[in-house]
């Protein structure tokens, strides 16, 4: 089935969740605090969250990567680099319960996004979408998600389709300044006309969805 269209580079995002045992996530959180520098040093991350309200002791983190080429070298330089293995992921391994990775795109009408300022929180949406891909239900997603920020409550800091794992999903990231000012920003899109037909329209082409309300990693670029 057609996708339909995708961003024009070959530019990707590598999408990791981990589960991290109950007793040991605040011991996972300050050793990737203190060692992520020596992955960053690899390739570029774009950011880094633990989950407070939606799941929990789960981690989310998103790496850029120019193409396939340049992700099979950081894995074999990661493979190779000594402090990295030694310091971190022989430590952190025995405190996670599971990993998955996902490959994602940023849709063709999203550029990444920052917040207006650090000390808020993000909220990670996941959308299970119908199989066919954006050529079935690309314009109605896209007229959903603009008409939440025409409301101008949230701030839109990426959408992105997956490539490998779980097809047809799309994980869509928001920021807003505090849980409360998410919470008082939903009422009022709920009750805004506009966006109640568009999310009417898109949603004839959902299947589920799951939010979780992220707070971001001292180490996160996007704080």
């Amino acid at each position: 089935l057609a996708t339909g269209p995708r961003q024009n580079n070959s530019i990707f995002y590598e999408i990791r969740t981990y589960d991290i045992k109950p007793s040991k996530m605040k011991e996972f959180v300050e050793m990737v605090n203190k060692y992520l520098h020596l992955r960053t040093a690899h390739s570029e991350l774009v950011g880094f969250w633990s989950a407070e309200l939606g799941a929990m002791n789960k981690v989310f983190h998103i790496w850029k990567y120019d193409n396939f080429a340049h992700r099979t070298a950081v894995r074999h330089a990661l493979a190779n680099d000594k402090d990295w293995q030694g310091k971190f992921i022989s430590q952190a391994l025995p405190l996670t319960e599971k990993q998955h990775n996902e490959v994602a795109y940023l849709v063709p009408w999203c550029q990444l996004g920052k917040p207006p300022k650090e000390g808020g929180v993000y909220e990670w949406v996941t959308f299970q979408m119908k199989p066919g891909g954006p050529a079935l239900w690309g314009k109605p997603f896209q007229a959903a998600i603009n008409a939440h920020i025409n409301t101008g409550y949230t701030k839109l800091i990426g959408v992105f389709h997956t490539e490998y794992g779980l097809l047809n999903t799309v994980h869509v990231i928001w920021w807003n300044e505090s849980p409360d000012h998410r919470a008082a920003g939903r009422h009022s899109a709920h009750e805004d006309a506009r966006v109640v037909a568009a999310v009417r329209d898109s949603v004839r082409f959902l299947e589920s969805q799951q939010n979780v309300l992220l707070i971001p990693l001292q180490c996160s670029p996007l704080k």
